[in-house]
């Protein structure tokens, strides 16, 4: 009897962890990866690219080695579709069979507000992350306005954390650099208690940080569409001359052509289990799937390596002909840095805390990332 044959889509960190957790449970499996490029980006310290503490190059991480270490094969090409249920994957560069499917590619920004060609959206990557830093670079004062849009379908779908990052990292750099008086920060977001996910002790949190920091905010209206030097509300328009915005988030652009149920925002519906709804052997993990839990589910990191964990079990029980026993824990947890100090946001089913900026949640943070790194980074030199 052959081999059977598990195929992995994406290279971020729901793809990655789910090789680790594969190869420890099967040292023996055939593991294919399709991704355009084999490379990890390190998105959650995109934050520090604007403030110069990381470039882009730093968190671009080649994952060939450690692919070739785990003695996984890879297929470069971009996903465009799935067939026969999820047993054919099809690819601008051919197709792959398998015998069973898990499907961690990542989600897409929503795109549909008039004008958001004006704004810039720091998770989109590097090249995203450079230009905040030369626009920052190139102004002498004026308004920069930061906010975090959802998926209307879905609200859980968004990724508003990087915002506020990203709202406390620039106030702390102009500070740092004497030019903080030359600017107006405005946080804008529909809602009115935006972050809301994190549990009522971290909104109120946040909000103080900003009065703190004397940070503006327009909440509770909602967005109608952006101009070169202005964002457009149904309580009127705020001015400004740099737009940091992030959409919420959807399915993968292909999902609509992969014949797999979707929840109504779009993304890959999932059970418990990580199992893609009526499936057989197709499993979800990461931005690409909508999960059944509370409404505060997070899409994040975190997660979705626990998501991973999971989906990678079920999927070698499922070719075992066992029935699915794993589920992943429904946790939220990150730190909101600040570039000198880090705010430690807590939330799981029974329990939400947040803890005041201090000095050593900075330095956890980055020591996270070296030690999260540290595997990539290994494999590529050896």
């Amino acid at each position: 009897m052959s081999t059977p044959h598990i195929v992995i889509l994406g290279s971020g960190f729901a793809a990655l962890t789910a090789v680790r957790e594969l190869r420890k449970r099967d040292k023996h499996a055939r593991i294919t990866l399709a991704a355009p490029r084999a490379e990890l980006m390190y998105y959650p310290s995109l934050i520090w690219v604007p403030a110069g503490l990381r470039r882009g190059d730093d968190l671009r991480i080649d994952v060939s080695g450690f692919l070739a270490e785990h003695a996984v094969a890879f297929h470069a090409g971009r996903v465009t579709g799935l067939a026969d249920g999820g047993r054919t994957v099809l690819t601008d560069s051919g197709t792959l069979a398998n015998d069973a499917l898990l499907i961690a590619s990542g989600g897409r920004f929503l795109k549909a507000l008039p004008g958001i060609e004006h704004a810039l959206t720091i998770c989109e990557g590097a090249p995203a992350a450079e230009a905040i830093r030369e626009r920052l670079a190139k102004l002498d004062g004026g308004t920069i306005a930061f906010g975090f849009g959802t998926n209307p379908k879905e609200q859980g779908a968004m990724r508003g954390g990087p915002m506020f990052e990203l709202l406390f990292g620039i106030d702390t750099l102009l500070r740092k650099q004497g030019r903080r008086e030359h600017f107006k920060l405005v946080f804008f977001n529909a809602a009115k208690e935006p972050g809301k996910r994190l549990g009522d002790k971290a909104v109120a949190g946040l909000l103080r940080e900003m009065a703190k920091r004397g940070i503006d905010t327009h909440l509770g209206h909602k967005l109608l569409g952006f101009e070169a030097d202005r964002i457009r509300t149904e309580g009127g328009d705020v001015p400004a001359d740099l737009i940091l915005f992030m959409p919420g988030m959807s399915g993968p652009a292909w999902a609509g052509d992969a014949g797999l149920p979707l929840s109504d925002g779009g993304f890959f519906k999932a059970d418990a289990h990580c199992q893609v709804a009526s499936a057989d052997k197709v499993y979800v993990a990461g931005d690409s799937g909508s999960y059944p839990g509370p409404d505060w589910l997070p899409k994040q990191a975190h997660i979705a390596d626990l998501q991973a964990k999971a989906a990678a079990e079920n999927l070698l029980r499922a070719l075992d002909g066992q029935p699915p026993a794993a589920r992943f824990k429904v946790e939220l947890i990150c730190i909101v840095d600040t570039l000198d100090r880090g705010i430690l946001v807590y939330r799981d089913e029974k329990r939400a805390l947040i803890l005041p900026p201090c000095r050593l949640m900075h330095w956890a943070k980055r020591f996270f990332e070296w030690q999260y790194l540290r595997p990539y980074r290994k494999a590529k030199r050896a």
